[in-house]
């Protein structure tokens, strides 16, 4: 076990260019559940609590810098000159630096915390080897490189092109994620050649210069290889997205939600959905939605940034947007979108309706085909309806303006000035009626036509 007192350093590269994503985003931005997978790592990352994280970038490194501004220190790899040369551009923000170090992948998000710690307990093993590599076993090796070991104890690293018959029938592949103390990490660096075919400088290869030199070094094997894979392509980063909400939703309905149909239903990196939940097909949680008891999401809804609260409906075919509470026994039905809203305990809004930039009070009631007209153009303005107030179908409340409690607004009204408490509000123009006009018109158009036949 590692002592509690020796520091760590992260190392995270993400200086690759990117260039199968075919994107303007930086390759360690695009997103996994809702999050850049870069995200994803860097919270695993903060469960160790590291004393330092450098970010080794390169092309297009403003955009990584400023999604983490604050929370690392960056290294510029100005040249793609291997992963070896990579890890070298962290020894100047790690200087005086005397701890371990984990070297990561800005595209490999999800190495979980725990695996990282299995990496440095075996760091500070009564053996104490020089390195320890993180290995998997895919069902499929494929090229990847192998870890001839023994007893978890490495005898040679060799790329699958440099490997011979018995070296390619090894099972254990290397992730390329390693740790090391940072006082045998960089010398090792220093010593590595690049008199390969690519004429880079290759991380393994610390591994071979270590043990040549005596120093032993030593293989874990990653419980799950898909903890290891790297997402260099639109087809890996929505594989890694269905295998991330495929766990999900298992997550989920292992923890008390009903998914009537599981397979359709996606769900956001920090969705929180409590016990007793049920959600039908093909409903999708964005970021920051937050579910409590005995609620029921039905199909084709799309929520995001929401906070719902126990015996709630919502549905089918509506959408919450971000400021939206909803807080007890609320219904929303079918096509209604609430956006920067609060329902009161008890609130209806069944059919049809939007209600946006608003304050709706415990038990009110809103018409099919009501609006809040909350944008005059340049400036979002609140409506405020009272607790158990009656809006009629068809009605636009231009906002600002507020309902009293109890009030009725009848349907069609357009309101645009504050309607009291208890009060009716009724805006339609007259209704004129001329009898007999009609017909008159019908007869003269029939009329007309015959006449145009002759």
């Amino acid at each position: 076990m590692p002592d509690a007192a020796t520091p760590l350093a992260i190392i995270i590269l993400a200086a690759g260019r990117g260039t199968r994503m075919r994107s303007a985003m930086h390759k360690v931005l695009h997103p996994v559940a809702g999050r850049p997978m870069i995200e994803h790592l860097m919270a695993s990352v903060a469960e160790l609590a590291p004393r330092q994280v450098v970010v080794v970038t390169g092309e297009g490194r403003d955009q990584v810098e400023r999604q983490l501004a604050g929370r690392a220190s960056f290294a510029v790899q100005d040249q793609q000159l291997g992963t070896g040369h990579a890890v070298a551009q962290a020894e100047g923000a790690l200087a005086g630096f005397a701890g371990d170090v984990l070297v990561l992948y800005g595209d490999v998000p999800f190495v979980s915390a725990a695996t990282m710690r299995a990496m440095l307990d075996r760091l500070h093993g009564a053996d104490a080897p020089a390195v320890v590599v993180l290995g998997f076993e895919p069902a499929d090796p494929l090229n990847y490189g192998r870890v001839v070991a023994e007893d978890g104890a490495i005898r040679r690293m060799v790329e699958y092109k440099d490997a011979d018959p018995a070296e390619r029938a090894v099972t254990l592949c290397n992730s390329g994620l390693l740790a090391a103390p940072a006082a045998t990490l960089f010398p090792l660096l220093a010593r590595v050649g690049n008199d390969n075919a690519q004429g880079e400088y290759y991380l393994p290869d610390i591994i071979n210069i270590a043990i040549a030199e005596g120093q032993g070094c030593a293989v874990i094997s990653a419980a799950d290889p898909d903890e290891v894979a790297g997402i260099n392509s639109r087809a890996e980063l929505a594989q890694a997205e269905a295998r991330w909400q495929a766990g999900a939703r298992v997550r989920a309905m292992d923890a008390g939600a009903t998914l009537l149909a599981p397979g359709t239903v996606f769900f956001s990196w920090d969705t929180q959905l409590g016990r007793d939940v049920t959600v039908g097909a093909n409903v999708v949680f964005g970021p920051g939605v937050r579910v409590a008891d005995n609620v029921t999401v039905h199909a084709f809804c799309h929520l995001e940034g929401a906070t719902i609260a126990s015996g709630t409906v919502v549905g089918p075919f509506a959408r919450l947007r971000p400021g939206t509470v909803l807080e007890e026994g609320v219904r929303v039905g079918n096509f209604v979108e609430v956006k920067a809203a609060v329902l009161g305990a008890g609130a209806k809004a069944n059919h049809l309706s939007y209600i946006g930039d608003a304050t709706v009070g415990a038990g009110a009631n809103i018409g099919a085909g009501t609006i809040t007209c909350n944008y005059d153009g340049y400036f979002k303005h609140r409506t405020e309806i009272g607790p158990r107030a009656f809006i009629g179908s068809n009605s636009a409340l231009i906002a600002p303006i507020r309902i009293g409690a109890d009030a009725i607004v009848a349907a069609g009204s357009t309101v645009s000035r504050d309607v009291g408490d208890g009060e009716l509000r009724l805006v339609r123009a007259d209704q004129l009626v001329k009898p007999g006009w009609a017909d008159a018109f019908h007869d003269a158009m029939r009329r007309k036509k015959d006449a145009g036949r002759d």
